[in-house]
């Protein structure tokens, strides 16, 4: 877990969780707009930054045990979740783990039970920057240097062959609210892929369509912020 910004006030944790070949520094400046009001932990996967000596694991669901074992000196107050792409997927597997989830938030990322035939696994490294490229949200001065995509290039194998490996179980279904998020021109994830987020859980669903393609969130930031925060502030009000 990495906390970048401290709430000791903060009625309500979330937990973010990174999308694939990402790390927990993209949600700084998430943590930053929602404190003091909210206290963000954001998920540090092996392989990567400051672990990346470790071996990636290339499970959605052994990351999720994993993340929920570090997660239990945290649960003295209401857990919410949000995880981009790959890190929606954990961030649900996760949710079905957790006890009492007060909100899971999801985007770019279509719903558990949609697939798509998109193995990369196996692909050349320059298929798979290719894939990177055309996605956005990797830095491409990385992209271009052979040494750091020689470093980071393990963990990224490994969350792909998370992603697509993974598959659900039917019959398995949230009781907390569910917020996904996703944009306009994702290649990835169609709006109808992403509306199903609502068969995975008997609370409340809502999707919010933005403008933008793979990493709209980082455009978008602004309202999705709003949205966060008004669902947020809901949590904190209803608790004992």
């Amino acid at each position: 877990m990495r906390r970048f910004e401290r709430a000791p006030d903060a009625a309500v944790r979330l937990v973010c969780l990174p999308h694939a070949g990402g790390s927990a520094s993209f949600f700084f400046p998430l943590a930053k707009a929602l404190a003091p009001a909210v206290e963000v932990l954001a998920v540090q996967y092996p392989g990567r930054q400051d672990r990346r000596h470790e071996p990636p694991v290339g499970s959605i669901t052994e990351l999720a045990e994993r993340i929920l074992a570090v997660l239990r000196p945290f649960d003295d107050r209401p857990l919410a979740l949000f995880g981009h792409s790959m890190g929606a997927i954990i961030g649900y597997e996760l949710a079905l783990r957790l006890p009492a989830p007060a909100h899971l938030f999801v985007s770019g990322r279509r719903a558990p039970s949609r697939y798509r035939e998109d193995d990369l696994r196996g692909v050349s490294d320059e298929r798979l920057v290719a894939e990177l490229r055309k996605l956005g949200g990797s830095d491409a001065a990385m992209l271009a240097d052979p040494e750091l995509l020689a470093m980071i290039m393990p963990a990224i194998r490994g969350d792909y062959r998370a992603v697509e490996s993974y598959r659900h179980e039917p019959g398995r279904r949230l009781a907390c609210p569910v917020t996904a998020f996703t944009g306009d021109r994702d290649p990835r994830v169609s709006v109808g892929e992403a509306r199903a987020w609502a068969e995975h859980t008997t609370g409340p669903a809502e999707l919010h369509v933005l403008p933008g393609g793979h990493f709209f969130l980082v455009e978008q930031a602004a309202p999705m912020i709003a949205t966060m925060t008004e669902k947020l502030a809901g949590t904190a009000l209803s608790r004992p």
